[in-house]
């Protein structure tokens, strides 16, 4: 549990401290003798950069003339059909701050239920949603991914079934 301080002042020196987002213009910083992790999954990160084909990296896709399909945009918001054609494990490029990239973060966290809602998704996109949380994310820090189907006309997911990891 994080200590609370009013301001920087109040803190000791070799304590890091930042604002947790609470609104509450309050200062705090982790106790002393929590142990740090680094997350990353520096061998995912390595098979990502080798990733070639359509979409890779987020580069955008090579439209042919028979992609071009103004009905895919309209049901969608974006061309369905260019998304059947991504891998749905595609590779994103990292795009945080050069700072975040080598965050160590505490070694014990609490595990998280993962809440996507949707409504008249395109399946590819959903399921690229899917992929991408698993992929990045450590297995330990997942306790469930819910999907909410917000009231879709398009039909049912009948292939979902209850996974727990």
């Amino acid at each position: 549990m994080p200590l609370c301080f009013n301001n920087k002042n109040h803190a000791p020196p070799f304590l890091q401290t930042f604002p947790l987002g609470l609104g509450d213009g309050q200062l705090y910083a982790w106790t002393d003798g929590l142990k740090r992790k680094d997350w990353h999954n520096y061998e995912s990160i390595q098979k990502d950069a080798m990733r070639t084909g359509k979409g890779e990296h987020g580069k955008p896709y090579p439209l042919m003339e028979d992609d071009r399909d103004d009905s895919a945009y309209r049901e969608n918001g974006f061309n369905i059909l260019v998304s059947n054609n991504i891998a749905l494990e595609r590779s994103l490029p990292d795009i945080r701050h050069p700072n975040c990239k080598h965050k160590v973060y505490l070694e014990k966290l609490p595990n998280t239920s993962i809440i996507i809602p949707f409504h008249n998704e395109g399946w590819t996109s959903l399921l690229r949603t899917i992929y991408s949380i698993i992929n990045r994310t450590p297995d330990i820090l997942i306790a469930e991914i819910i999907l909410v189907d917000d009231f879709s006309d398009r039909g049912k997911i009948q292939w979902f079934k209850i996974v727990t990891m």
